[in-house]
């Protein structure tokens, strides 16, 4: 996985996914929320209260399961389908941005289709890759407050 990043001009977040033995990446348009999910959880960020990606996670593991992965399934209609994979084959449709949020909170791989990655995945040139560690730079450099402003719910004393 890459990250999100906003695309400009319209402020809209993007789920960024390369896959592993390719050069093609899967761009997911996601919400702010779960934009903000994901990237607190990959920066280690941990808001005053538990997100619901967080709440998620100690549901699932009280109740003695474990995700196993997150498969990017396929597109119908311009939306994209993802599935929660739990033991014994139990699968839960999610939406991606939701499922890449519990996977990276839980460790579980995240693996997109190759019929999906055939469909819409794009490379990337050589020349762009200075994009992506850019990118990659911003993504090390970004804050929560950068998507929503200071969290309410900190403390605001110096």
């Amino acid at each position: 996985m890459v990250g999100v990043r906003v695309e400009l001009p319209g402020n809209q977040p993007i789920l960024l996914l390369k896959e592993t033995q390719g050069e093609r990446y899967l761009p997911i348009w996601i919400g702010a929320v779960e934009a903000a999910a994901i990237a607190f959880e990959q920066q280690g960020v941990r808001p005053a209260r538990p997100m619901t990606h967080d709440l998620l996670r100690e549901v699932v593991t009280v109740l003695g399961a474990s995700l196993e992965a997150v498969h990017i399934t396929e597109m119908k209609d311009g939306i994209y389908l993802a599935e929660l994979v739990f033991g014994d084959e139990r699968t839960v449709s999610a939406r991606p941005s939701d499922a890449v949020a519990l996977a990276v909170r839980t460790g579980a791989p995240i693996y997109g289709a190759e019929a999906l990655l055939d469909e819409v995945g794009i490379e990337i040139p050589d020349e762009q890759e200075d994009e992506v560690e850019k990118f990659r730079e911003f993504l090390d450099q970004v804050s929560p407050d950068d998507f929503f402003g200071p969290d309410p719910t900190s403390d605001p004393s110096p």
